[in-house]
């Protein structure tokens, strides 16, 4: 069972660290969400109780952090990071949580943040959460100032469709998505299959001033957007300008730069 935390959402305005915790004992994942009442820049948004319910939580709430259990029933913590990866999605940072010891280096090889054992000691508990808060925040300033590009700008890519390559204009994508590591592009006149693996990459080669990855899954055509749509929870959907109008759905983290871009 999925549970949300309400109250959490009505306070999120004084969060920074927005959390899931994903464990399939009962007590330990109360035991946790206990714990971090303490750390008032942690918001647990849910709790789930297996490794499906991680994934399917981590794609619809996109926590920067995870609390993980390693052994769950139906898919195991590790499973959970792979098949995150499978379907191109961007991971958060995890923390695994378990009572043994020997999955740590298989831990730290899908690049985990840390490696906590059973039962929680809230000094360690402390340091995982300080440093979660300095990666994200690096992070964060990467994202508010990139590098110089690296990356020649592309303005003609290549897309699949009807077993034809056709070559269009950048400027004509309408948006891409990525579903199961198969990234869709939507152009003004076609719609086929990118030779891009990861939205990253995709991202990395066109005008960061046009092309906005306002989802996990979804990298839109500022330029293309027809209509800002309100959602659920002060959160909104993009309306884009192809033959379909396709409701595009924007991340609480873009939420924040879309009313900024808009004065929303």
């Amino acid at each position: 069972m999925i549970c949300y935390n309400t109250n959490s959402m009505r306070d999120r305005a004084t969060a920074t660290l927005t959390t899931l915790i994903v464990d399939d004992e009962a007590l330990a994942c109360e035991e946790l969400t206990y714990l971090l009442k303490d750390f008032p820049e942690v918001e647990v948004l849910a709790t789930g109780r297996n490794g499906l319910e991680a994934v399917d939580l981590i794609q619809k709430l996109e926590p920067e952090m995870v609390f993980l259990d390693v052994q769950m029933p139906g898919l195991d913590g590790m499973g959970v990071i792979r098949q995150l990866r499978e379907r191109g999605l961007e991971l958060p940072h995890v923390i695994f949580i378990t009572a043994y010891d020997q999955y740590a280096i298989e831990a730290f090889r899908l690049e985990a943040l840390d490696y906590l054992l059973k039962p929680l000691d809230k000094g360690r508990l402390a340091e995982t959460i300080e440093r979660a808060r300095r990666v994200i925040q690096e992070r964060q300033k990467v994202d508010a100032d990139p590098s110089p590009r690296l990356t020649p700008q592309r303005t003609k890519l290549l897309v699949r469709s009807d077993n034809r390559n056709f070559i269009v204009d950048a400027q004509d994508i309408i948006y891409a998505t990525i579903d199961s590591g198969l990234i869709t592009l939507v152009t003004t006149h076609l719609e086929g299959q990118s030779n891009y693996r990861t939205l990253e990459d995709l991202q990395a080669n066109l005008d960061r001033d046009t092309f906005w990855r306002v989802h996990r899954s979804y990298l839109v055509n500022i330029n293309r957007i027809k209509e800002v749509v309100p959602w659920f929870k002060s959160s909104y959907q993009l309306r884009m300008d192809d033959k379909k109008s396709t409701e595009v759905p924007v991340s609480r983290v873009q939420t924040k730069r879309l009313r900024e871009l808009l004065k929303l």
